[in-house]
C-alpha cells in the first residue's frame, strides 16, 4: 500500500486537471465550437446551384473532419502546444523566443510576427460579429416576425458584452466552461440522433472522398475550401491561451469532448441533408425539433458570447505583450483580479474593438455575408505560425533542416491552399481583414522603427555617465547645491545621464544626496522571478544604477518592485524620494529616416501613450516631469 500523501495526490491532481480542462472548453474552444452554426451551410452554397449529389455531401463532411484532424489535432494540439516560450504561446510570444537566437533574418521574423499579431487582432473584430449574428439569426426559425430585429438584437448584445469587460472575467469565466461543455454535449447529441438518417455518411471518415472531390471539382473545389476552413476558426486560440491552462488540460478537453462533439455534429448535419435536401438552408438549427429550437438558440447565443469573450481577452493579452516588447505605445492596463494578473482590461483596445465589431455587423448585415470575410485572417495567421514553427524546431529543438522541411512542408502547402481559396473572396468582403491586418502591421512597425530612431538621435547628444558623474561631483564654485532626499531618474539608456537629470541641474542648480538611475527592461520571456528582477550597481557615493527586469506578461509595477528592493538592503524613504521623468515633445523631420507620414503617425501614437507615471504605477504626488524638444 502506498504512502497516504501519494494516495491523495493523484485524485487532487486529477481534479485540478479536470477543472483546467473544463475551463479551457469555454475559453480556448469557444470560437471553434460555434463553427457548426455556419460552416457546413456556407460550404454547400458554391455547389448548391446545380443540385448537390450524395457524393458531394459525403465529400464535404470528409473535408471538414480531416481539416479538423490535420490542422487542429496534429498541428496545434499535438505539435504547436509543445513550442512554448516558458509556458506561454501565441505569435508574439514565439517571436520573442525566436529573436533571441535568430541570426541574419531577424527582420523577416519580426515582420512575420507582426503580421500574425495583426491578423489575430482582425480576427478579434470579425469573430464577435460573425458568431453573435449567426446565433441570433436562429430567432427567425422560432419567430419569423422578428427577422427585422436580428441586427438590433445583435448590436445590443455586443454593446453589453463590451460594456462588461471592465468588470473583469473572473466571476463570469466560472460559468464559461460548464455552459460551453453543455453546448458541445448538445451538438454531439444532435449529431448522434441524425446519423441514423443515413448511415452512409460514416464513409466520410475515408479521406479518399475528400481527395476525389478536390480532384474533380477543380476551381469550385477551391472555392468550397474557403468555406470548409470555417470549421477551424479559433484554432489560434489554442496556442495563444497556452499559458492560461497548460498543454495537458487543453489536449484532454480536445480529445475527450470537443473533437468528438464537432465530428458527430458535422456527420449529423450531413446525414440530415442526405435525407432532407431542403435542410440545406440551415442544417444546424433544422437538426433540432421545434420544441427544442428556442432553448438551442439561447444556448447558441450564450456560446457565441463566450466565444467572443475569449477572443476579446486574447486581444487584450496580445496588445499587452506588444506594449512590453516595444511594438506598441504604452496604454492604460487595468487589472480586474487581485490574484490573476492575466485578467486585464485595456479601455482603448476595448473601445477600438467595439467600434470595429459594430461597423462589421451593420456593414455586412448577415452572418452569410460576413463569413466571406472571415477565412483570410484565420488562414493567414496559421501560415505565419507554421513558418515561425519551422524556425522554432531548427533553433530550439535542433531538428535538421531536412526533417523540418519534411514534417512542416505538407502542412504549409495545405494551409497555403486554404489561404488561396480564401483570397478568392477578397472582392466579396475579404478585403476587410486584409485592410485591418495592413493597418495594424503598419502601426506596430512604425512604433518599433520610430522608437529605435528616437533612441539613436537622443543618444548622440547624451552625456555618458562615466564622464558626467565625476564632473558633477567635483567641488567648485559652479557645483550644484546639494539637497537632502533621493531622486530616482527613469531612463531607457542606463549608460548616459538622463535628460531629466541634466535639466534639473541646468535649471534648478541642485543635486540630491542620493541619485538613482533607473531602467525598466522587458525581457524576451513571459515572467522573471523576483530574485532575478534586480540589478544594482553603485557608481559613486551619490549615484547608483538600478535595472528592473520584467517579463512581457508581467505588470511593470515599479513602486511595488522598489518596495521589495528596500527589503534587500537598498535603503530609502519613499516620502523623501522624488521620481523624475523626461517628457519629449516630438517634431517631425523629413530627413529623420522615416517618411513624413510615418513620422506623423509615430508622433500621434506617442501623444496618445499613457503617462509613464500611471504605466509604471509611480506615486502621483512624488513625480516631477521635465520636458524637451526632439526632432524626429
Amino acid at each position: 500500500m502506498g504512502h497516504p500523501a501519494e494516495i491523495h495526490a493523484a485524485p487532487a491532481k486529477a481534479q485540478g486537471l479536470f477543472a483546467l480542462a473544463l475551463g479551457s472548453v469555454g475559453v480556448v474552444y469557444g470560437d471553434i465550437g460555434t463553427s457548426p452554426l455556419y460552416a457546413f451551410r456556407e460550404a454547400l452554397k458554391p455547389i448548391a446551384h446545380d443540385g448537390v449529389t450524395r457524393l458531394e455531401i459525403v465529400a464535404l463532411i470528409s473535408l471538414m473532419i480531416w481539416t479538423l484532424t490535420i490542422i487542429v489535432t496534429f498541428k496545434y494540439v499535438l505539435f504547436l502546444l509543445r513550442a512554448d516560450n516558458d509556458g506561454e504561446g501565441g505569435t508574439l510570444s514565439l517571436l520573442a523566443l525566436l529573436t533571441k537566437s535568430a541570426a541574419g533574418h531577424r527582420a523577416l521574423l519580426m515582420l512575420l510576427g507582426l503580421v500574425g499579431a495583426a491578423l489575430f487582432l482582425g480576427d478579434a473584430m470579425i469573430t464577435p460579429a460573425l458568431s453573435v449574428l449567426s446565433a441570433v439569426e436562429g430567432v427567425k426559425l422560432v419567430a419569423p416576425g422578428l427577422t427585422d430585429a436580428i441586427l438590433p438584437i445583435s448590436v445590443v448584445i455586443l454593446i453589453v458584452l463590451f460594456a462588461i469587460q471592465s468588470k473583469g472575467t473572473g466571476l463570469v469565466s466560472r460559468f464559461f466552461g460548464p455552459v460551453t461543455a453543455v453546448w458541445f454535449i448538445v451538438m454531439g447529441a444532435g449529431g448522434i440522433i441524425h446519423i441514423s438518417d443515413d448511415y452512409g455518411i460514416l464513409s466520410a471518415f475515408n479521406p479518399w472522398h475528400a481527395l476525389e472531390f478536390m480532384l474533380h471539382e477543380s476551381f469550385v473545389g477551391i472555392v468550397v475550401l474557403g468555406a470548409v476552413f470555417l470549421t477551424v476558426t479559433g484554432a489560434e486560440a489554442l496556442y495563444a491561451d497556452l499559458g492560461h491552462f497548460g498543454r495537458r488540460p487543453i489536449q484532454w478537453a480536445w480529445f475527450v469532448l470537443v473533437f468528438p462533439a464537432l465530428t458527430l455534429n458535422y456527420l449529423g448535419q450531413g446525414a440530415l441533408v442526405l435525407k432532407h435536401p431542403n435542410a440545406m438552408s440551415d442544417p444546424f438549427y433544422l437538426m433540432f425539433p421545434n420544441w427544442a429550437l428556442l432553448p438551442v438558440v439561447i444556448l447558441a447565443t450564450a456560446a457565441t458570447i463566450i466565444a467572443s469573450q475569449a477572443v476579446i481577452t486574447g486581444a487584450f493579452s496580445l496588445v499587452r505583450q506588444g506594449i512590453h516588447l516595444g511594438y506598441l505605445p504604452r496604454m492604460q492596463i487595468l487589472f480586474t483580479s487581485e490574484t490573476n494578473t492575466g485578467q486585464i482590461f485595456l479601455p482603448s483596445v476595448n473601445t477600438l474593438l467595439l467600434i470595429g465589431v459594430i461597423a462589421l455587423v451593420l456593414g455586412f448585415g448577415s452572418s452569410e455575408s460576413l463569413a466571406t470575410a472571415y477565412g483570410i485572417s484565420v488562414t493567414g495567421a496559421m501560415v505565419v505560425t507554421t513558418l515561425m514553427a519551422f524556425e522554432f524546431v531548427r533553433l530550439k529543438w535542433k531538428w535538421p533542416q531536412t526533417l523540418a522541411i519534411a514534417v512542416l512542408s505538407p502542412l504549409l502547402a495545405l494551409e497555403l491552399i486554404f489561404l488561396c481559396a480564401n483570397l478568392l473572396k477578397v472582392h466579396d468582403g475579404g478585403w476587410v481583414p486584409v485592410m485591418i491586418a495592413i493597418i495594424f502591421t503598419i502601426v506596430m512597425w512604425t512604433w518599433k522603427r520610430g522608437t529605435a530612431i528616437l533612441f539613436e538621435k537622443t543618444r548622440r547628444i547624451d552625456v555618458p555617465l562615466e564622464t558626467f558623474i565625476p564632473m558633477v561631483e567635483k567641488k567648485s564654485d559652479h557645483a550644484p547645491v546639494s539637497v537632502p532626499g533621493v531622486a530616482i531618474f527613469l531612463t531607457s539608456d542606463p549608460e548616459t545621464a538622463p535628460a531629466a537629470l541634466l535639466h534639473n541641474i541646468k535649471h534648478n542648480h541642485v543635486l540630491h544626496e542620493k541619485n538613482v538611475i533607473l531602467t525598466v527592461v522587458t525581457v524576451n520571456k513571459p515572467r522573471v522571478a523576483l530574485e532575478d528582477r534586480y540589478r544594482i550597481e553603485k557608481l559613486s557615493d551619490r549615484f547608483t544604477r538600478v535595472e528592473l527586469r520584467f517579463g512581457f506578461m508581467q505588470s511593470h509595477n515599479v513602486s511595488q518592485a522598489l518596495a521589495y528592493l528596500r527589503k534587500t538592503g537598498f535603503k530609502f524613504d519613499i516620502m523623501s524620494t522624488s521620481f523624475y521623468l523626461g517628457r519629449r515633445k516630438l517634431v517631425p523631420d523629413a530627413a529623420s529616416g522615416m517618411p513624413i507620414w510615418q513620422d506623423r503617425l509615430f508622433i500621434a501614437m506617442a501623444n496618445t501613450a499613457t503617462d509613464p507615471s500611471d504605466y509604471f504605477r509611480l506615486p502621483a504626488n512624488r513625480v516631477v516631469e521635465l520636458g524637451s524638444h526632439v526632432i524626429i
